[in-house]
């Protein structure tokens, strides 16, 4: 794959099976010159890139007391130069690239600078892990609509929150990315402002990888439940009276 000039594609690396990644991104990452990757993007993943591409991990890890505004510039900055020496930089970002990660952010830096880039989607984990534990969030005659949401929502003004209760109360399911730290302030913000504590709640660990778990409860006991538990992050939570998984008996 000769290119005349460099490049970079912001490819979406899916969930961590490496099974799940698309065939697009597959073939991006076997020409790989630079693979810049996401903390969460798994070996088997970055092994698919050619034993000669400079690997280096550019991800957030939690509590590591990086600036973040400082690390995206260092990645922009990364990107521009692979690319001006003619190589093909393949910025690796877990799950899907535009799906509460910075993206738009890097597409915006790079056409600013001149530099041609490409996005290829990637299975987003909140989707991943509805189809994986069969949790039905769009449902013909069920629900027509579906909230995505991140961590955040515990910082959300009043009418920000009352916008999510009564989507949840017409049955909209909402899918929390990053929410695991926050989780106990949203319950309770949630339920001191009149959402059910029997609101069925679930949380899938580590989705689509051999120690994925699906923890179960509901509003007023999952804060509790997931102490016991003890869930290995990344972790994404699913709210509502139809976001639980089918049953067999349905």
């Amino acid at each position: 794959m000769k290119r005349k000039k460099g490049m970079v594609t912001l490819a979406g690396a899916g969930p961590g099976d490496p099974e799940l990644l698309t065939v697009k991104a597959l073939k991006r990452l076997r020409h790989a010159d630079v693979v810049l990757h996401d903390s969460l993007v798994p070996a088997g993943i970055l092994d698919l890139a050619p034993k000669s591409a400079r690997k280096i991990p550019v991800g957030k890890r939690y509590g590591d007391g990086q600036d973040q505004d400082v690390r995206q510039n260092t990645i922009n900055r990364l990107m521009v130069q692979c690319a001006r020496e003619g190589l093909l930089c393949v910025r690796l970002k877990a799950g899907d690239p535009f799906v509460f990660g910075r993206g738009v952010e890097e597409v915006r830096a790079m056409l600013d600078n001149g530099i041609d880039v490409e996005v290829i989607p990637g299975i987003s984990a909140g989707i991943a892990a509805a189809d994986i534990f069969h949790i039905p969030i769009t449902e013909r005659n069920a629900t027509t609509s579906v909230l995505f949401c991140t961590g955040h929502t515990a910082a959300y003004s009043l009418e920000q929150l009352d916008a999510v209760i009564t989507m949840l109360e017409q049955g909209t399911p909402l899918v929390l990315y990053m929410g695991l730290k926050n989780l106990e302030h949203i319950c309770e913000r949630l339920l001191a402002n009149g959402v059910s504590p029997d609101l069925p709640v679930c949380a899938a660990s580590r989705v689509s990888m051999p120690d994925q778990q699906l923890i179960q409860g509901t509003l007023g006991t999952i804060a509790v439940t997931l102490q016991a538990a003890e869930p290995v992050t990344p972790v994404v939570f699913f709210l509502g009276e139809h976001a639980t998984p089918v049953n067999a008996n349905e």
